[in-house]
């Protein structure tokens, strides 16, 4: 349905940008992991035994085939040729329970989220997990449901919400096809003759955004301190900080930013690699604005 509603529904628009919940495992181990408060490893398993991981589950919790979709939704809606490789590719596999529970509390809900969008650089592709305001049509979505939201110069935001895989939903989408046919309607399936696609530039996943950021410090005196002097200096700004009741010398710590460009971010956190109040890797998470 979201290919035809681009090619014909909304062929008098300019789309301004496309994203969605892509993969309705991703969703259904997300939605999972916060409903019954299981870690990703058990939900994985779990979903692994209902058969609905791809052989190569990869696939699916690396956001390979979201991203798949996503290239394809991207050509129809900007008249380009498909470019995968261009797609900013993160998994699920980092996000942890703690994580969904924080988000939670701050009325967020965690998605594996597809944005595109053309910008003065050129084209911004990503599939990654992202922050929602958990009121939102996406922050609402349960279980293996799929999302895609489409913004247009004239209409404004149409949301398209239901099954992404089964029986049903595909026969559906092969009838209307043959429907198609037998109506003798011919219309191309990127709504324009595939040799005539252009060529966009891709461009980095940069538009400012706020970013949700979890990390462990040593609890000594300074450590939050530093932490903050870091972002500073690549002119990250700090929303809100809050440091949860632990036990040992591990302090769990999150961080709320202002917005602020990936770029920026990316130098920030690597510059708090190295710094020994640190320990492991921070987790970043774009905070998506719908």
């Amino acid at each position: 349905p979201i290919i035809k509603s681009l090619t014909e529904g909304l062929a008098g628009n300019k789309i301004k940008r496309v994203m969605g919940v892509m993969n309705g495992t991703c969703n259904y181990i997300l939605t999972r992991m916060q409903s019954a408060g299981l870690s990703y490893y058990e939900v994985f398993a779990e979903a692994d035994a209902l058969g609905y991981l791809e052989a190569d589950p990869n696939l699916d919790v690396g956001g390979i085939d979201a991203g798949h979709k996503l290239a394809i939704l991207s050509a129809i809606a900007y008249g380009v040729q498909v470019d995968f490789d261009a797609v900013k590719l993160e998994g699920i596999g980092q996000i942890s329970i703690d994580d969904i529970n924080h988000a939670a509390d701050m009325g967020y809900r965690i998605k594996l989220l597809g944005v595109s969008q053309m910008t003065e650089n050129g084209l911004e592709q990503r599939m990654t997990p992202c922050l929602v305001p958990e009121t939102s049509p996406l922050g609402q979505l349960e279980g293996g449901t799929n999302m895609v939201v489409v913004e247009g110069d004239e209409v404004g935001q149409i949301v398209l919400r239901g099954a992404g895989a089964g029986e049903g939903p595909t026969a559906s989408a092969v009838m209307s096809d043959v429907l198609d046919l037998a109506r003798g309607i011919r219309i191309p399936t990127f709504g324009q003759p595939a040799e005539t696609l252009g060529t966009a530039t891709p461009a980095q996943c940069d538009t400012p955004a706020p970013y949700y950021l979890r990390m462990e410090l040593l609890d000594r005196p300074g450590s939050l301190a530093a932490v903050a002097a870091a972002l500073g200096q690549r002119e990250v700004s700090i929303h809100r900080m809050r440091q949860y009741d632990h036990e040992g010398d591990n302090a769990p710590v999150l961080i709320v930013t202002h917005a602020t460009s990936q770029s920026a971010l990316a130098t920030a956190l690597a510059d708090l690699k190295s710094h020994d109040a640190v320990i492991g890797t921070p987790v970043a998470l774009r905070i998506e604005q719908i």
